[in-house]
C-alpha cells in the first residue's frame, strides 16, 4: 500500500523518488497525485518526507488539487538558466532539476527514476544532472519489481471500491455488446448484417464499445481485444477491424478499461460463439471452463501465485494440451500465465510466474484468473477471465459478475 512506500524505499536502499511526465496515463505519477490535468510535471519524494510536485504555471490550480506541496517551474528563472547554460536546452533542464532536488533536500544518495516521458530527452537531462551533482546516483528498476509495484501490490478499501466500480461499468458494456450482437439479422452465409445489408464488422463493434465506455466515465487506452476465428487463436490479437461477425466462430472479448484520465483498471474476458457452437469449439471451451473452476477452488490466501500457474499447466496437460510446464514458449495450447495483479496498471504485481518468488495472494491483492487455450491453425481460441480481491478476512471476492455462456442466442 502507499503507506508502505517509505519502508519499501528503505528496504531497496532508495533515498528519493523522481517521477517525470503527465499526471494522467502515467501510473507512478497518478498513484502519488491522483491524476488531473498536469502535464510535463516533476515529482520528488525523499524517503520519510512528503512529496513535492513541480509544474507549469498554467496548471498550478490543477496541481494544487492533488493535495501535494506544489512549486511552479517559474520559480527557476528561465532567463538566468539560459544564461548559465549558454543556451544549451539539456543543460537548462539539468540545472533546473539540480535546483529542484536541492529544494527538496536531495543533494546525495540513490534516486529512483520513474514515469512516462520521452526517453531521449530524459536520459540526456539525467546524465547532465549527474555531472552537476556527483553525489547523486540516478537508478532504474525492473518494471516487474519496482518500488511502486511493491507498494501497489496491496490495495486499500478505497482503491478496491474504485476497481469494483470499474467492474460494474465493464460488465454493463459487455452486456450491451452481447445484446447488440444478438439483435442483428443473419444472411445466408451466416454473417451478421446491418440495416443497410452490409456485414457487421469487428470495427463497428469496437466503435460501440468506445462509446458505451465513454458514456460511463471510462476509457480503454490500451485497446480492447475483440478477435474472431484465427485471430482468436493468438492471445493478444486485438482483432482485425474489417473481419465480419459470423455464426459459430469463437470470439475472444477481452476488455480492460480504466477510469477516465488513466486511473484504476478492470480486466475481464468472455469467449462467445454467435448462434451455435460447433463440437470442437464447445470441447475447447469446456476444457477451459473445467480448469477455471478447479483453479478457483485451489485459491488460498497467502499462497504463491506461481503455484496456481503450475497447477493450471498440470490441469491443461492432463487434458492433452501443451503448456509452459514442459514446452518452452508453446505456440498453441496454454501459452501464458493464469493471471496478474491489477490496479493503476492493467498488469502489475502479484505475478503468476512459476519462477517468481514472493508474489503472494495476500490480503489486499487484486488479481485476475484467466486460463485459456489457443489453436490458431484450427481457427479458434478460448479464454475466461474474472478479477478477484483477496479480502482481509481471508476470503476471495469476484469483483463483478457476468454469465459464462459460450453461445450467444440470436434473436432473429
Amino acid at each position: 500500500m502507499k503507506t508502505n512506500l517509505d519502508q519499501i524505499m528503505q528496504d531497496r536502499n532508495i533515498d528519493a523518488l523522481l517521477v517525470l511526465g503527465d499526471a494522467e496515463h502515467n501510473a507512478p505519477m497518478y498513484y502519488l497525485t491522483g491524476g488531473g490535468h498536469v502535464n510535463a510535471a516533476t515529482l520528488i519524494k525523499p524517503r520519510d518526507k512528503d512529496a513535492t510536485l513541480f509544474c507549469n504555471d498554467m496548471e498550478r490550480e490543477e496541481a494544487k488539487n492533488t493535495g501535494l506541496k506544489t512549486i511552479t517551474y517559474s520559480k527557476y528563472s528561465l532567463k538566468d538558466l539560459r544564461k548559465e547554460a549558454k543556451g544549451d536546452m539539456i543543460q537548462i533542464m539539468a540545472l533546473r532539476l539540480e535546483k529542484m532536488l536541492g529544494d527538496c533536500g536531495v543533494n546525495s544518495g540513490r534516486v529512483g527514476v520513474y514515469g512516462q516521458t520521452d526517453l531521449s530527452a530524459s536520459f540526456s537531462m539525467l546524465m547532465a544532472t549527474q555531472n552537476l551533482i556527483p553525489n547523486v546516483e540516478f537508478i532504474g528498476e525492473s518494471d516487474m519489481d519496482s518500488v511502486f509495484l511493491q507498494a501497489m501490490e496491496t490495495k486499500t478499501e478505497d482503491e478496491v471500491a474504485r476497481i469494483r466500480k470499474m467492474g460494474k461499468i465493464t460488465t454493463e458494456v459487455v452486456g450491451k455488446v452481447k445484446s447488440f450482437l444478438a439483435d442483428h439479422p443473419v444472411n445466408e452465409d451466416e454473417v451478421l448484417i446491418k440495416k443497410d445489408g452490409s456485414p457487421l464488422l469487428i470495427g463497428d463493434v469496437k466503435g460501440k464499445i468506445n462509446l458505451w465506455l465513454a458514456e460511463r466515465g471510462a476509457e480503454n487506452p490500451e485497446a480492447t481485444i475483440f478477435a474472431i476465428d484465427r485471430d482468436a487463436g493468438f492471445p493478444h490479437s486485438v482483432g482485425t477491424p474489417d473481419d465480419e461477425l459470423r455464426l459459430g466462430k469463437t470470439i475472444i472479448f477481452d476488455i480492460f478499461p480504466c477510469e477516465t484520465g488513466g486511473g484504476y483498471f478492470y480486466d475481464f474476458t468472455r469467449t462467445w460463439c454467435l448462434g451455435y457452437a460447433p463440437e470442437a469449439e464447445q470441447k475447447l471451451y469446456d476444457d477451459v471452463r473445467e480448469v477455471y473452476e478447479k483453479i478457483i477452488e485451489k485459491m488460498e490466501i497467502n499462497m504463491p501465485f506461481g503455484d496456481l500457474q503450475r497447477i493450471t499447466c498440470e490441469l491443461f496437460e492432463a487434458q492433452g494440451h501443451p503448456s509452459p510446464l514442459n514446452t518452452e514458449a508453446p505456440q498453441e495450447g496454454y501459452v501464458h500465465s493464469v493471471g496478474h495483479g491489477l490496479g493503476v496498471n492493467v498488469h502489475e504485481r502479484p505475478w503468476a510466474r512459476m519462477e517468481a518468488e514472493g508474489n503472494l495472494l495476500q490480503p489486499g491483492a487484486v488479481f485476475t484468473i484467466e486460463p485459456g487455450l489457443y489453436y490458431p491453425e484450427r481457427d479458434m481460441g478460448v479464454r475466461i477471465e474474472n478479477t478477484y480481491y483477496a479480502r482481509p478476512d481471508g476470503s476471495f471476492e469476484q469483483l463483478a459478475e457476468f454469465d459464462f455462456g459460450l453461445v450467444v442466442e440470436m434473436k432473429d
